[in-house]
């Protein structure tokens, strides 16, 4: 499509992108090193503190997250001038997405002809939607007249298309064979793109909640207190799309003006511009924190030798300041609470309670079904190479994307009216909910079918024919499921309340910056007399609000959710203060997610991997799929 710049960045560009680059990175490690700092002090807390008995039932699997890997032909736009061409894609495990110029060449190992991080894009299908989001890109100036030249997304309509979309990089044009052939490529796609985009959210390493707290911190800083979806994806690509938004008005208007030619070559042109600046952006933020890690290294080592002999004092002087700064902003905070956020919390609650249910009890049907099939192909005597099979299925079932399809919609269906209900908080990360209720799904049906194989294996011997194993693995039908029931308890509440933390939080601390964090000046200098990097009036006055705010979220639960069903603790909240005289604690290894039972002597066997010929689990336990049939 014609437009197109013929050097999209000049050196002089590229030079002022790095600065900008630079400058960033100056501004936002310190927030980092700070948060790194508070969750050393955090870790140490927990570690020092009462241990609260481990709640999940079911086994944790060892299966780390992934897509399934999908291949097949396609046909792309590309090229300049752009033309449809046939390739050959393949999705990797990774969510990467590589093409080739024919399966040869994959199959051969050769290298494609291109290859892209799924992180950020969005999935179209619709051709008419595609063509319309691209005359949004770049608007005919009024008054100004064009001639149309000739469009190939025009000359040759696309049966089935299938559009990449990002705000930040060059779109991605493909189309399928059939309608059947795309519905598979989507389904893949959309596995990938949220792999990629919610590695920093399923991460359990205290640096990553660091990270994800200094972002916070630092756009605060700017002004900026909503959330949204800009954290979706790695650190380096986290901080390129912070930037990017910043960039994003002033290449507006030094770009725009210049590109000339119909409204959808200029579009074009301005997605292969802003393509190559978001290139250049994440290779500088990629350098940037390679070359702060050897410091994170050692400052974390540093800290938790300087933090662990004087934590009893932190603490203690923590939970002084706490109190008396406590007194200065609980008024304007109760004010906050009553008129801003009391009003609309019990309907954000029920809906994100509807979401949440919806996906973990199709998660349920799905689970309750695979484990009957299974049970029927034993008891019908099936051949042991069927059995196999199926066993393999069953564990596969949580990297099924057509199957786990039915929960992942449950998700898409509320995101709409989600987003109108939390959008006057400044709320805007409703895509980010949404990945959280799948990865949550998905994490789930993962657990209990390792647990079901765990299961099954140890209580499946020699000595038993077709019938006796399929009551048995009856018996273990119902063990699993009431496991699954309670841990998706437990789930369901550590969700809403995360979510509500995230939708309310930064809406409080924004409506009380001018009258709370005047009087912090005033408590500085105690903090600052520990000298302790792992203290800051700022942090201490932020788990203050989110104490009080918890408060009214654990109450809202309770008429939601019924006194029965909120156990004794507020399990499981990452958000929670986690000083002494906080409430509502976790432990980091919590945060979404359940950890195997520590002590716990059963390890958990992969997802039913095809066990290797001649190898048993055990002398008198042979794997599930190697259970003989009747004769």
């Amino acid at each position: 499509m014609g437009g197109r710049p013929s050097s999209p960045l000049d050196k002089r560009q590229q030079q002022h992108l790095r600065g900008q680059v630079d400058t960033m990175l100056r501004d936002f490690l310190p927030c980092y090193r700070e948060q790194l700092a508070a969750s050393v002090l955090r870790q140490i807390s927990r570690e020092l503190g009462p241990q609260e008995p481990a709640g999940c039932q079911l086994m944790r699997s060892k299966k780390l997250p992934r897509v399934r890997e999908h291949q097949g032909p396609l046909t792309q736009l590309w090229g300049h001038p752009p033309r449809w061409q046939p390739i050959f894609c393949v999705l990797r495990g990774d969510g990467r997405l590589e093409w080739f110029s024919h399966r040869e060449e994959y199959e051969n190992g050769g290298h494609p002809l291109s290859s892209v991080a799924l992180t950020g894009y969005t999935v179209l299908t619709s051709q008419r939607d595609y063509l319309c989001l691209l005359d949004a890109l770049c608007p005919v100036p009024s008054g100004e007249h064009t001639q149309e030249e000739p469009e190939p997304l025009l000359e040759m309509p696309v049966n089935f298309p299938l559009f990449l979309q990002h705000p930040f990089r060059r779109h991605l044009c493909f189309s399928a064979a059939t309608g059947e052939a795309r519905r598979a490529w989507r389904l893949a796609l959309q596995g990938g793109i949220r792999l990629r985009g919610t590695v920093l959210q399923r991460s359990q390493a205290p640096a990553a909640r660091a990270f994800l707290d200094a972002l916070r911190l630092y756009r605060q800083r700017r002004g900026h207190f909503g959330e949204d979806d800009v954290t979706l994806g790695s650190d380096a690509e986290v901080l390129t799309g912070v930037l990017m938004r910043e960039l994003l008005p002033a290449l507006r208007a030094q770009t725009l003006p210049g590109l000339r030619g119909a409204s959808r070559n200029r579009a074009w042109a301005w997605t292969e511009l802003l393509d190559a600046v978001h290139a250049a952006v994440l290779a500088g933020a990629s350098a940037g924190l390679r070359a702060f890690q050897p410091e994170k290294d050692e400052l974390l080592a540093a800290l938790e030798k300087t933090i662990r002999p004087d934590v009893d004092q932190i603490l203690q002087l923590r939970a002084r300041v706490a109190r008396r700064l406590r007194g200065e902003v609980e008024g304007p905070l109760e004010t906050c609470l009553r008129g801003r956020v009391d009003t609309q919390l019990s309907r954000v609650t029920q809906k994100l309670l509807s979401t949440v249910e919806a996906v973990l009890s199709t998660v349920q049907t799905l689970l309750a079904q695979g484990m009957d099939r299974l049970s029927r192909h034993l008891r019908g005597s099936p051949s042991s190479t069927r059995l196999r099979k199926e066993v393999y299925s069953f564990g596969e079932m949580p990297w099924d994307s057509e199957l786990m399809h039915a929960c992942y919609r449950e998700a898409e269906r509320s995101q709409k009216r989600l987003g109108q209900l939390v959008a006057p908080f400044g709320f805007f990360g409703t895509r980010s909910l949404v990945f959280g209720a799948q990865d949550l799904a998905q994490q789930l049906m993962a657990d209990a079918v390792a647990t079901f194989l765990q299961l099954a294996d140890q209580c499946l011997t020699a000595a038993l024919d077709c019938t006796q194993a399929a009551q048995q693995l009856e018996k273990v039908r119902g063990r699993v499921l009431k496991k699954f029931q309670s841990d998706s308890s437990s789930a369901r509440r550590r969700f809403i309340r995360g979510w509500l933390l995230c939708i309310f939080l930064p809406f409080v601390l924004s409506q009380l910056k001018s009258s709370c964090k005047a009087e912090l000046p005033e408590f500085e200098g105690e903090v600052l007399a520990v000298g302790s990097p792992a203290l800051t009036i700022e942090g201490i006055y932020e788990d203050i609000v989110r104490g009080v705010l918890l408060q009214r979220i654990h109450g809202e639960l309770k008429k939601a959710l019924g006194v029965s069903d909120m156990s004794c603790t507020l399990d499981g909240c990452s958000e929670a203060p986690w000083d002494p005289t906080g409430a509502d604690e976790e432990t980091e290894a919590q945060r979404g997610t359940c950890p195997r039972q520590p002590g716990s002597g059963a390890e958990v066997q992969p997802l039913c991997s095809r066990p290797p010929p001649g190898t048993s689990t055990a002398a008198s336990r042979p794997h599930l799929s190697s259970f003989p049939s009747d004769k």
